[in-house]
């Protein structure tokens, strides 16, 4: 049986949905929050959030978050929780294109 104690997770994309994940996890257990944006980084780093989704006092209380805006950090995890956003279309079909690498036109 899987014990979650040997996860080693890392939560995608820090916005309204990640980064509270990542928060509430981070209380518990250690994962990595990455987010492309190196300026969001340095400040949920520093303890402070300016989308204010999440308060200072509960980035502090997440003893086991680490920040990156590297992706080569997160490549010893083993869970991946994907928050990146999924607009949809005219006809309501998501756009998944950040979920999907960019491909050559055959």
């Amino acid at each position: 049986m899987y014990d979650i104690k040997d996860s080693r997770i890392a939560v995608v994309a820090l916005g309204y949905v990640g980064l509270p994940l990542a928060i509430e996890i981070g209380k518990h257990y250690p994962n990595i929050g990455l987010d492309t944006k190196t300026e969001r980084i340095r400040e949920l780093a520093a303890g402070e959030d300016t989308t204010r989704e999440v308060d200072s006092r509960d980035i502090a209380k997440a003893k086991h978050l680490h920040f990156t805006d590297q992706p080569e950090q997160v490549t010893g995890c083993n869970v991946y929780i994907i928050t990146v956003p999924t607009p949809i279309d005219s006809y309501k079909r998501p756009d998944l294109s950040y979920l999907i690498p960019s491909r050559p036109a055959p």
